[in-house]
């Protein structure tokens, strides 16, 4: 038996982080309820995903065990918190720099997932896990809304994240890998200034903006950034998903290479570490702060009265 240390409780169940008794290795434990036959196919078919997807920037499912009530997914535990979290530390220097060493690794682990025919579709900041609260890595983290993807047959999905839904979502037309790498150039825009591009003031304004694809480069944060990350932004978010860039040619684009030299060159702080505090802060209010799958940080870590432990049964058949 091991001791699980509950980390986050939502609808369907809850996150822990837990020790496997034999090896000592930490893990994240997601414990969903099976509260009809469909959470049960949900599930399954989150298992079937993570099954498919052994990449380095991708959170990497263990084992998965199923009880008369819940299912529960030992995953990979990352320990870094989220990205945007990390990233506004008062002792943290955000470069542009850094956001291509960020960006490239997403767009690394999009492409092996659409080399693998899955489309993630819950692609936002919270889902960004870094590997240490010191390094550069970065993880994908929540398959739980992700669909095995057939570009011969039509798919179409009704659900995710105002902010990063892309338009074709939002008019529940035929979506594809290019609805991925929208909500990639909408990460990419928040990191390289601080503002989301499409956030209103409601969901139905936000929506509104989607669907008019009504964005800008802000004159005055954008001031600092290089000609090739707007280059790169703005063959993301368009309207046209059959104009937007694949993973592989994000990968490609200049502004992803030669990072070295160009680290040597440019160490500007970038304005949209201010901006991003105060997004990170609005969205720990509205949302109450609660973890992250995979995660032991990212928001507020269990204290005091708050803490719930349960033992679990951590031998696992492979």
């Amino acid at each position: 038996d091991g001791r699980a240390e509950q980390v986050d409780r939502g609808k369907f169940g809850e996150v822990c982080t837990c020790t496997e008794k034999a090896t000592g290795l930490k893990l994240a434990a997601k414990i969903i309820k099976k509260q009809s036959a469909k959470d049960k196919d949900m599930v399954l078919l989150e298992i079937e995903v993570m099954n498919l997807l052994n990449h380095q920037n991708l959170i990497q499912l263990y084992a998965a065990i199923e009880s008369p009530h819940h299912i529960i997914l030992f995953m990979e535990f990352i320990e870094g918190g989220e990205l945007f979290e990390r990233i506004v530390d008062e002792d943290y220097q955000l470069t542009e720099v850094d956001t291509m060493v960020f960006v490239r690794q997403i767009c690394d682990g999009v492409l092996f997932m659409h080399k693998m025919m899955v489309l993630h579709l819950d692609l936002k900041p919270e889902n960004i896990l870094c590997v240490s609260s010191t390094g550069h890595m970065v993880k994908i983290i929540d398959f739980g809304l992700a669909r095995r993807y057939n570009p011969k047959e039509k798919l179409q999905v009704n659900f995710g994240t105002p902010e990063f839904l892309s338009p074709e979502v939002v008019n529940y037309d035929r979506i594809s890998e290019k609805t991925d790498m929208w909500s990639v150039g909408v990460i990419t825009y928040m990191l390289l200034s601080g503002l989301s591009p499409f956030l209103g003031d409601n969901d139905t304004e936000t929506l509104n903006n989607v669907l008019a694809a009504n964005w800008y480069f802000d004159e005055e944060t954008f001031e600092m950034v290089s000609p090739e990350a707007k280059d790169f932004v703005s063959h993301l978010i368009v309207k046209d998903q059959s104009e937007r860039m694949t993973a592989a040619q994000c990968l490609e684009h200049p502004w992803l290479n030669d990072l070295a030299e160009k680290a040597r060159r440019c160490n500007r702080r970038l304005k949209s570490q201010i901006l991003l505090k105060k997004y990170v802060m609005k969205r720990r209010w509205k949302v109450g702060g609660a973890g992250r799958e995979g995660s032991g940080g990212g928001g507020r870590p269990p204290s005091g009265e708050d803490d719930d432990t349960l033992s679990i049964d951590l031998s696992i058949d492979q």
